[in-house]
């Protein structure tokens, strides 16, 4: 258990619910910025400079933190593994959304929770409570309701298939990037596994950029970093991926990633908001009668349980309830 004054046992469902909700907020603006981004900066080239960004952010506190980090070789290899799943999803993540529209991306993303809560309990053993599964079915149906309300559903059917079959690669290994990090957040914390997942990534996003150069003519170099085109990037990477990874892990170490996997359908939800907001679109009846539905869902899971395995069991080898290291909620 981890030594934090706050167990997993007696934490509030409520206080735990902030770190993924704060999460998905983030991520909600994501694709906006990211299609934006692409008239500047060609998708590859992009998702690079999100995640050295965001990598470099999560380094420099984790030492800060942690100044003397010791492993043991298996979970350097695990951080390395999730550095390599991390990489493809937002590769993928962003090969598609430059393919797809904002419809098509948002309705496939929210496959993701889905994906999530079956690797949890085929890989982490986790338990599907009657609650916990009309949770879920509650908020991906109050989830489709916003985006029918906000987009043309029917756009899908024509959507391109190179786009649409990146976006469910994206979808299915952010679903692994969750589940895989869980033995990891249990032996060490929320903050390091990001960090150091992250930072793997950095160098296997790295390689894409000189073929992407060589066939769009747009290199790093090239690139006229204007303010708001910085202030972009800023928000893909520290907010978007530093700030969002860590609180998203952050909510693992209470809970299961069943569990988790809910908060995840907050996101296309406030990006329709966050449209409302900003570009004056119109929400309409069927966001707020999707976001109350949705709410609804995603309160049933978080006050469902864990979502872990019964005492006794493990998590993929884990003894529940152990770690190497703690950190201060």
């Amino acid at each position: 258990m981890f030594e934090t004054g706050l167990s997993r046992s007696s934490i509030s469902p409520y206080l735990f619910a902030l770190a993924p909700l704060a999460a998905a907020a983030l991520w909600g603006g994501l694709y906006v910025v990211s299609k934006w981004g692409f008239d500047a900066v060609p998708p590859m080239t992009l998702a690079f400079f999100r995640v050295l960004i965001g990598a470099s952010a999560l380094l420099l506190v984790v030492r800060l933190r942690y100044p003397q980090p010791s492993f043991a070789r298996r979970d350097l290899l695990g951080f390395a593994g999730l550095g390599t799943v991390v990489a493809a999803s937002i590769a993928t993540q962003f090969l598609g959304t430059d393919l797809t529209t904002a419809s098509q991306g948002s309705l496939i993303t929210v496959l993701t929770p889905v994906l999530t809560v079956l690797l949890g309990v085929t890989l982490l053993g986790e338990r599907l409570t009657r609650k916990l599964l009309v949770g879920i079915g509650l908020a991906t149906a109050g989830t489709v309701v916003v985006l029918s309300g906000q987009y043309d559903l029917t756009e899908l059917s024509g959507a391109a298939t190179t786009g649409v079959l990146m976006l469910l690669l994206a979808s299915a290994t952010w679903a692994v990037y969750t589940v895989w990090g869980k033995p990891l957040i249990e032996r060490y914390s929320a903050l390091e596994t990001a960090a150091y997942s992250s930072v793997a990534s950095v160098p296997l996003l790295a390689l894409f950029v000189p073929y992407e150069a060589a066939t769009t003519g747009v290199s790093p170099w090239t690139i006229e970093f204007t303010p708001g085109l910085v202030a972009a990037v800023g928000y893909l990477g520290l907010g978007g991926t530093a700030a969002a990874w860590y609180l998203w892990y952050k909510g693992m170490e209470y809970v299961g990633a069943s569990v988790i996997s809910a908060f995840f359908f907050a996101q296309p939800v406030v990006g329709a908001l966050f449209g409302a907001v900003f570009l004056g679109e119109n929400l309409g009846t069927r966001f707020l009668l999707g976001g109350v539905v949705m709410a609804v869902g995603v309160y049933l899971v978080a006050t469902t349980g864990s979502g872990r395995p019964a005492d006794g069991e493990t998590e993929s080898g884990v003894d529940a309830g152990t770690s190497t290291r703690s950190e201060s909620a």
